[in-house]
Formats: structure tokens, sequence, C-alpha cells
């Protein structure tokens, strides 16, 4: 009896919710959380002159970029600080307080002084938004990837989740768009006098519309289950980080898996990116189309991969992408440099904007390199997921992914320009990405465990699946959404 009284009500909460609208709000959310983040990183150069002093371009181009992975580098304090409000009061909330928060760090660099007007206090409140929009970003990718996971059935986890797999690139792509055409129709100098501000100001009102859609969210059923049975947890950051195991789980982790992931995410496009804008002097808007295009050819393959995952396992999927990107990016990059035809001044250095590139081959070879991503990327909040349990979720997947995508991989344009400047070789940069990666395939593949056949249902008393209009007029209900 005791067992059938309980069961009424968490069989009620479990179906009544509708996956294609969880998986849309949940993806419009955090694909403009990427956009936020991601709109300092297209702008880097641009930045390099408005927010840092004068006189040495190279000094101000390294600092930019110190200045964008200071937001990666606060990436896993965000993890653990709402990783934990996440466990312990649940997902929803916590990444509705995320979005909020990375709303309006964004809409403030669009009306930052700049450094003609304030000084040294413009690079240093640059980087005081950037750290918040690292820690709103902490928190918000591993609430919207658990959102969806703890909602999706077991056999079709890895599919589900890519929806949110392609947030990132897709926010990228709006970033790269919201600032192509607003650089087009204003002009080159309009666009860097002030127009750079309109596609940071944008943020708001698409930050509105994300929350008014997310507000009509419910808790997912998983962890409504898991604390109606008072199971959850009451010290998430105690049962997670204090506890030896799973430290070294997390470390697992981040070695054979996210790190390697991270750096091909980086590389395949915000490298490739600033690899043509500077290495290559390709016009910006050239290197815009050249990368957009290939990420609107090569986005379906997170959804691809991400089913893939569900029948062959996440493993060779994700590791295989970091191996064949690894040994392959050096004859892709000097095949870049083919294709740009860059124009060289009387100094023997490269002309900004100066070369004739043939786009349709730079568009082929960065679409394989998103390819990669793709791989990488598609199946990994699944693997995620599946490796730890649900009290302490949020609060362990979130370290490793944040630790591996903000220090691996949100430092990969910074160290490898450092290491291109150092020696003066164009392709020097990419050893970085590549050992990273190929560390990543031994570690993971000699040591991870498959997880696809993992039931994270069962912790919670099994798998129930979404209820059907007829099933919750019969119960009196309606379907959410």
């Amino acid at each position: 009896m005791a067992t059938t009284a309980q069961s009424a009500p968490t069989r009620a909460r479990t179906y009544d919710y509708n996956i294609p609208f969880v998986i849309g709000a949940s993806a419009a959310g955090t694909m403009i959380e990427w956009y936020d983040f991601y709109l300092y990183g297209v702008l880097a150069i641009l930045f390099a002159s408005q927010f840092y002093p004068p006189g040495n371009e190279v000094a101000a181009l390294l600092a930019t970029l110190a200045t964008f992975g200071a937001g990666f580098a606060v990436r896993p304090f965000g993890a653990v600080f709402f990783g934990r409000i996440g466990d312990l009061i649940g997902r929803k909330f916590t990444f509705l307080v995320t979005i909020s928060l990375m709303g309006g760090a964004t809409t403030l660099i669009g009306i930052l002084p700049t450094y003609e007007s304030i000084g040294l206090l413009a690079p240093i409140l640059l980087v005081l938004i950037r750290l918040l929009q690292g820690l709103a970003l902490g928190g918000e990718y591993g609430g919207a990837a658990i959102y969806v996971a703890e909602h999706s059935p077991d056999k079709k986890r890895g599919f589900f989740t890519s929806w949110i797999q392609t947030t990132a690139t897709l926010g990228l792509l709006l970033a790269l768009v919201v600032i192509g055409v607003t650089r087009v129709t204003m002009g080159e100098e309009a666009f860097t006098a002030w127009g750079w501000r309109i596609p940071f100001l944008l943020s708001a009102i698409l930050v509105a519309i994300a929350l008014y859609i997310r507000l009509k969210l419910r808790e997912t059923p998983l962890f409504s289950r898991l604390k109606d049975a008072g199971n959850a947890s009451t010290q998430p950051l105690k049962d997670s980080l204090g506890n030896r195991r799973n430290w070294g789980l997390i470390l697992l982790v981040l070695i054979g898996m996210t790190a390697g992931q991270a750096v091909v995410w980086y590389t395949g496009q915000f490298y490739a990116l600033l690899f043509l804008q500077t290495s290559m002097g390709v016009p910006l808007v050239d290197t815009y189309i050249i990368v957009g295009v290939a990420i609107v050819l090569a986005t379906p393959f997170f959804i691809f991969f991400g089913w893939l995952s569900d029948r062959i396992g996440r493993k060779p999927i994700i590791l295989g992408g970091c191996l064949v990107a690894a040994i392959t990016y050096f004859p892709i990059y000097n095949l870049m440099n083919t294709f740009s035809h860059p124009t060289f001044g009387a100094d023997g250095k490269v002309v900004a904007g100066g070369a004739a590139p043939d786009i349709v081959p730079l568009i082929a070879l960065v679409f394989i390199q998103v390819v990669y991503v793709t791989a990488v990327y598609g199946p990994i909040a699944a693997f995620l997921v599946e490796f730890f349990p649900a009290k302490i979720r949020y609060t362990s997947l979130s370290l490793p992914y944040h630790l591996g995508n903000g220090w691996f991989g949100g430092f990969v344009p910074l160290i490898a320009t450092a290491i291109v400047t150092a020696t003066g070789n164009i392709y020097a940069g990419l050893f970085y990405p590549i050992i990273v990666a190929l560390m990543s395939v031994v570690g993971g593949g000699l040591f991870i465990r498959e997880t696809f056949r993992n039931r994270i249902w069962d912790e919670v008393g099994g798998e129930e699946g979404p209820r059907t209009a007829e099933g919750a007029a019969a119960e009196g209900g309606t379907l959410a959404g």
C-alpha cells in the first residue's frame, strides 16, 4: 500500500511534460547565453583597439584574448556555485538565475565606456564583466543539459541532449550573423565608433524572451521524484567535492574526455576564425561568411552523432573525433594558408584585410573542423549525465565540463597565438590542441568506462515517458507547454 500511495503523485508529475517544448525552451535560452558569451570573442580584434592602450598591437591583442580567457577561467567556480544550487533547490530555478545574470552582464558591455573615455578603468571593468559572464555560463550549461537529460528516456538520451549541444555553435553563429549584418549595414567607420554596441544591447531583448519561455517550464520529473523520495542531497558540495573517489572521477573525466573535446571545439571554430583574420589577413566579413556557412552546414551532425551514440556508445565517437582532429590539423591549416592567398607588406608581415581568399575551399576546410566539433561535442552531455549519480549530478557534471572547456578549451586562442608570436611559426599554435586531444584519446581510451547503457531512471524507481493528451485528459490534467 505504501508503494502504491507514493507512486501515484510521482507518476502524475513524471508524465506531465512535452519533450519538444522542454528541448526548445532549454535550447533557446542556452543559445542566447552562448551568443552573449561569444560576442566578445568574435570582436576580439576590435576590442583590442577600443579597451586597451594604443601603441602595441600585439600586446593589445594578447591582452584582449586574456580578457576573453578570464571568462573561461571562472567558469569552474560558477559550476560549483550554481551546481550546488541546482542539486539543492532544483534545475529550473538555477538556469533562470544564470540567464538573468548573463543577460545583465552582456548589456553592461554594450554601454561600457572605452579606453579613450576612462583610461585603464575600461579594461578593468571589462574584465569584471567577463568574470560575471563566466560565472553565469558555469551554471547554465549543466542546468540545460541535465534538464533535457532528466526528461529523456534512457535509449534516446544522446539524441535528445544533442539538441542542447547545438546551442554553443548556434550561439557563435548568431553572434557572427548579428555582427556581420550590423557591420555591413552601418559601414566600418560607424561600426567601429559605436555600432559594435548594438549586438550587446540586443541581448537584453533576447534574454527577456528566453526568460518568458523558461518560466513556463517545470522541474525535471527525475529530480522531482528524487526529492519526493527524500534522496536529494542536502550537502551537494560535501557529497560531490568532499569525496575522494568522486574527485578521482571528476579528474578522470576532465583528462580523458572534456579537455580533448574542448580544444577540438575551440580550435575548429574560434581559432580557425582568428587564424584567418590574423595569420592570413582575410577580410573580417569574409571570415564571418566562411565560418558561418561552415557552421550551418555542419550543425546537423550534432544530432547525427548524438543519435549514433545511443547505438554504438559515447566513447568511440568522442575520442575518435579527438584522434582524427589531432592527426589532420596540420594539413588542414596548411591548405587554409594556400587558399587564403595572404598579402604581405614591405615589413614582411601579413596585411590585415589584404588577402584574396578562395571562399569555397576555405568553407570546406572549416566545415571539416566543425564536423570534428560535432563528433566530440554531440554526445558529451549524455555521457556526463550518465557518469554521475542524480543527487550530485549538477555539481559533479559541471565541474569537469567547465574545467575542460573553460581552462583547456577557452585558452586555445590565447595560448596558440602566444606560441605563434614567440616562435614566428604560424602553425606552431596547433601543437597545444593536438597534444591535449591526444592526451584525452589515451586517458579516456584506457580508463573511462562506456556509459550509454546506463539507466539513470533506475535511481528513482524506473523510467516513465511523457503521457499522451488522451492520458492527460483521463487523469484530469493537461500537457505542460
